[in-house]
């Protein structure tokens, strides 16, 4: 034990080292922006607490046996992918193009150059330093999103080793292509104003990728009880309070264009929520609080691509048409033996596809309702693309990981729960006597509180 220490500590210090030794040879153009600044530090805060939402948001979904890990999953990728993002994940997000699909790791490892300084093309009127915080948050919860997908079943350590490589394989080649200047999507004419395909689209195919590699969970037959409704609750105003960060700020700027993104998200998630309750009234079931707050979350991901794109009127028509086309997805999806335990990618992935699909449509300026299906035809042909291919690269992560790390957990300890087995701790006040669900009579800590 003392070995790992010392060895761990000589690899910290050697980074550090290394770091600081590093040139700073960015190329300086342009001057900052004292209200860009103060408006993207407030954006990257507001961005960084989805992440925290998304833990509330999935952990009250649960199983009661599953809370803690469930939570744990989202919340540990803000460490994670924080220092794959600092070492070279900023780097092939944003580098030096190489032929439009990746980042130059080289360019901006550990951080070099990136600086208070503005960049040219990246962050003409903020610092390159902000602007790479604000996207790591991006990369932080886009492999976090996946995760209600093989929720209740996922080996920790196996999930660490695939988020990063996640993370490097498909989130950074997707966000380059989509965002950098030179990326390919980008030169093809893609818009993706805040994350449609780069975030929704590759989490949501990842997860249902992820799903069928699981197989169900072996308690399936058994009725899913969400562990604590008001969680979810406060996980989705979370979310739904951090997404204007995550729209808004994508302008890179305090302007008309952020004014209009924010404005649009809040519309789109209240047309979506007010959608769902209606699709399950007219099924025949009761307005539920879970249902309002999965129709909030859909109409922010379907809004996400177009937000800077569209007006306050089409925002409606998109966050409406995310929530139904999404609701009918959930309900189809319930029909097979595909687990997609948290809906991950009826929501995420459908409700990303339809944002960039009706993005195409209603965007100002070269959208289908302006006369022109030019857009529409490069957004179909990129999903086309990016879809089969975003699959089959998860489902080659999800095997080379099992064979490092078996992912899923033995059936005793997935019956147990995950809490217990992976991480020895429990939202029951006495644990020890835990061993699947609460007990009748048993009180939560959670629900305590």
């Amino acid at each position: 034990m003392r070995k790992r220490a010392a060895g761990l500590l000589t690899l910290l210090i050697f980074v550090g080292l290394l770091s600081a030794r590093l040139p700073n040879d960015l190329a300086k153009a342009g001057k900052v922006d004292a209200a860009n600044v103060a408006w993207m530090l407030t954006a990257t805060g507001l961005v960084m607490l989805m992440t925290p939402g998304l833990s509330f948001f999935y952990g009250g979904m649960v199983r009661g046996k599953n809370v803690i890990s469930t939570m744990l999953q989202s919340f540990i990728a803000l460490a994670v992918i924080s220092l794959v993002w600092v070492v070279f994940g900023f780097s092939l997000a944003f580098g030096d193009s190489i032929g439009g699909v990746v980042g130059d790791p080289r360019t901006f490892f550990l951080l070099r150059g990136v600086t208070s300084e503005v960049h040219a093309s990246l962050s003409p009127t903020i610092p390159l330093s902000l602007f790479a915080l604000f996207q790591l948050k991006f990369a932080v919860i886009t492999p976090a999103l996946i995760t209600g997908a093989f929720a209740e079943r996922v080996r920790f350590s196996a999930y660490v080793l695939f988020m990063v490589l996640f993370s490097i394989l498909i989130y950074a080649p997707l966000a380059h292509c989509t965002w950098h200047p030179d990326g390919l999507l980008r030169r093809w004419g893609v818009l993706d104003f805040a994350g449609g395909t780069v975030v929704h689209i590759s989490a949501g195919v990842a997860a249902l990728a992820g799903a069928r590699f699981f197989g169900r969970r072996r308690d399936h037959d058994r009725p899913h009880e969400p562990a604590n409704i008001s969680l979810v609750m406060l996980g989705t105003g979370m979310l739904w309070f951090g997404w204007f960060g995550f729209n808004a700020g994508s302008a890179l700027a305090a302007d008309a264009t952020a004014i209009s993104a924010f404005f649009v998200t809040n519309t789109a998630s209240a047309s979506a929520t007010v959608a769902w309750l209606l699709c399950d009234v007219m099924r025949g079931k009761k307005p539920s609080a879970l249902g309002a707050c999965i129709g909030a979350v859909v109409g922010l991901v379907a809004i996400t691509p177009a937000a800077g794109y569209v007006g306050i009127g089409s925002s409606i028509a998109i966050g409406g048409v995310g929530a139904i086309v999404s609701n009918v997805a959930v309900h189809l999806k319930s029909r097979t033996t595909i687990d997609d335990t948290l809906d991950v990618f009826p929501c995420h992935g459908v409700g990303g596809l339809v944002g960039m699909l009706l993005t195409a449509v209603f965007a100002t300026e070269g959208g289908a309702i302006r006369g022109t299906l030019h857009l529409f035809g490069v957004h179909v042909g990129a999903m086309v693309v990016v879809v089969p291919l975003v699959y089959l690269v998860s489902a080659g992560l999800y095997r080379v990981v099992d064979l490092a790390i078996p992912l899923r957990v033995p059936a005793e300890d997935e019956l147990r729960g995950l809490d217990l087995s992976q991480h020895g701790e429990s939202i029951y006040e006495a644990p020890s006597n835990v061993t699947t669900d609460a007990p009748r009579g048993a009180t939560s800590v959670v629900q305590a509180a």
